[in-house]
This record gives C-alpha cells, sequence and structure tokens, in this order.
C-alpha cells in the first residue's frame, strides 16, 4: 500500500495579513550613552554573554546599567567588568552578585584582533549597548574606543548644534 505524501499547513499560511511578513526585533536593553561623547569609536563589534538565570529575567525588566561598565582581556578572555544588573525580586536565595564581571563570547581570531589593537594602541574597549536578539539570547556591543580630550568634546558639540540648526531651517522653508 502506498505511502500517502501530507503536508501540515503552517498557521500563518491560511490567514491573510501582515502576521507573516513581521520581521524579527531586538529589544535593547542598556544603552552606554554618554560612551559616545566620551569616546571616540574606532570599531564595533557583537559578542554574546555568560549569565545566569536570574541575571536574564533583570535585563528583561531593564535593570542593567553600563555607565560605569569597562572590558578587559585577562588569561585570554574577554569580561565585561563594572556593569550593574539589579537583583531580581523573585529570584530568592538564588541571587546574583550585581556587579560580578562577565565572560563575553566571541571567536578567537576577533578576540586576539581586538585585544592587540587594544594593548598597543592605547585603546580601551567598552560596552555600547547590551539587547535581545531575535532569538532572546543577550548580545553585547563592545566598541574599540579612544579617549576624547576637552577640546574634541567642544567641536563635537558644536558640530552636533550646526547640524541641528540647519535642520531646523530646512523645515522652516
Amino acid at each position: 500500500m502506498p505511502k500517502k505524501n501530507r503536508t501540515k499547513k503552517s498557521a500563518s499560511s491560511g490567514k491573510k495579513g501582515k502576521a507573516s511578513s513581521q520581521q524579527p526585533t531586538t529589544t535593547i536593553v542598556s544603552e552606554n550613552r554618554k560612551a559616545r561623547h566620551r569616546y571616540e569609536i574606532i570599531d564595533s563589534l557583537e559578542c554574546g554573554m555568560i549569565l545566569m538565570g536570574s541575571e536574564v529575567k533583570a535585563m528583561r525588566d531593564g535593570k542593567l546599567s553600563l555607565d560605569e561598565a569597562y572590558i578587559r582581556f585577562q588569561k585570554n578572555e574577554l569580561w565585561l567588568i563594572g556593569a550593574d544588573i539589579s537583583h531580581y525580586a523573585n529570584a530568592g536565595m538564588w541571587n546574583h552578585d550585581p556587579r560580578r564581571p562577565r565572560k563575553l563570547l566571541l571567536h578567537s581570531r576577533e578576540r586576539e584582533a581586538f585585544a592587540v589593537k587594544a594593548k598597543e594602541r592605547g585603546l580601551t574597549l567598552i560596552p555600547l549597548r547590551v539587547y535581545f536578539n531575535a532569538r532572546g539570547i543577550a548580545k553585547c556591543v563592545m566598541g574599540l574606543a579612544k579617549g576624547k580630550q576637552l577640546h574634541d568634546k567642544r567641536q563635537t558639540i558644536k558640530e552636533r548644534d550646526t547640524q541641528r540648526g540647519l535642520q531646523r531651517a530646512m523645515r522652516r522653508r
């Protein structure tokens, strides 16, 4: 007796509308806004993070601060240091240390390239943004940065104000 070739219809195949055309989105948890002001970002790279369960739940509530965070290269690994993930209220006794170092995950060739650049040129590795990707995995965008001098910061502010003035003038026309 021959087997019947059955195909399953997906739930969205019978429906009409925009449900099937939606693109997966990312959820930004925290952004280091001061980094763009304090540093000149030379290069950036996305990397994964090793987190505990209570840290992930706290991050989903938006309880992450990158204000004083930086990245160090220690023992051939990259570590996120100084990021503050607040306690998750429902974790009880299994809660995490809010300021513990967290390991970052990269391919070895990317890790080596960034570490060499940071050591040779005297550059700094800083976290720029932490978000959950479309699959719900926590990612960190780290930047290779050079510290700005005071006159560089003033120049950046002046250019930004000039651009705003031009945009306002164009809108008035």
